[in-house]
């Protein structure tokens, strides 16, 4: 026999406007809260405005650039925090309880290195009960020893029939060099490049010759070279200032944005062939997650490169 459970006589607002007040009462700042909640500072503010429309008063007064708590404001920040931090602890009670969730995502070295790893924390941060696998390999998907909700690599080739190809990232090799080295050595003309030793990688051996008869370039005969397993050692090495490199602008993204390495002639850039990637059909929906934490990432590489 069922028993019916009636609702409880409670008047809630809406959860995700308390988030957004909280943070904002927090911060005293509509713009930090928005950078806490990965949201923009127009989706914090129309948030508090559901709120306060909800409960009848102002809880901010609002002046050029500044923000600040109004008496009602102060009075239910006090007890709104402490009722998230509560359900905060009540989840992670029975969090702790449950199976691990797990995305695992296949991708090669490189790629997990520079692209993929200095972007997990904001993943992890954002969905804290999930735990990705970082699983890397140089065999195509359709060839992985171990299996996997996510594949990411470039291009068609070499995927599970089975699996459902999502557009990723779009790309282009460029040249890059660290600023101390290029302190030392500047470059301002691509034939100034043979003053440095070349780096490159057994898996992108061609993209120096392909770079120059993409842009028009006279061929370019570095003073010396230097040849490594993956692309991330290139890159680190261009760091350390042993010379230059040709290489993706995904891969060199993270070293670019820190101001590791500089992008010489940026106008001057070869398109290569995009990533994609897959979920398998047996995943569960933490791949969904990532998934849609990947399309998000896509946009920001978009806006900054």
């Amino acid at each position: 026999m069922c028993e019916i459970i009636e609702p409880m006589d409670m008047n809630l607002p809406p959860l995700n406007a308390v988030r957004a007040f909280v943070a904002a009462a927090r911060h005293q700042s509509f713009t930090l809260a928005a950078s806490e909640l990965h949201v923009t500072h127009s989706a914090v503010s129309r948030q508090i405005k559901v709120l306060e429309a909800f409960m009848g008063v102002r809880l901010f007064d609002r002046r050029i650039r500044q923000v600040s708590l109004t008496v009602e404001g102060l009075r239910f920040y006090a007890q709104a925090d402490a009722a998230l931090k509560q359900i905060a602890v009540a989840t992670q009670s029975v969090m702790g309880q449950a199976p691990a969730r797990i995305v695992r995502i296949n991708v090669r070295p490189s790629f997990a290195v520079r692209w993929l790893i200095p972007r997990l924390p904001n993943f992890v941060a954002r969905y804290p009960g999930i735990e990705p696998h970082v699983l890397t390999d140089t065999l195509p998907p359709d060839k992985a020893l171990d299996s996997f909700d996510i594949a990411i690599r470039r291009g068609h080739g070499g995927w599970p029939a089975s699996i459902e190809l999502r557009p990723f990232l779009e790309d282009a090799v460029c040249v890059v060099a660290s600023p101390a080295l290029l302190a030392t050595h500047p470059i301002d003309t691509p034939n100034d490049l043979a003053t440095l030793m070349l780096l490159w990688a057994k898996s992108r051996k061609g993209d120096l010759d392909a770079w120059q008869s993409h842009v028009g370039v006279d061929k370019i005969v570095p003073s010396g070279q230097m040849q490594f397993d993956h692309v991330h050692f290139v890159l680190q090495a261009a760091i350390d200032g042993l010379g230059f490199a040709v290489v993706p602008i995904t891969l060199a993204s993270s070293g670019i944005a820190s101001g590791q390495l500089r992008c010489l002639f940026p106008e001057l850039r070869m398109p290569v062939t995009r990533y994609y990637y897959g979920i398998a059909t047996d995943a569960g929906s933490e791949a969904q997650l990532f998934s849609e934490w990947l399309d998000q990432e896509l946009l920001k590489h978009k806006n900054a490169f």
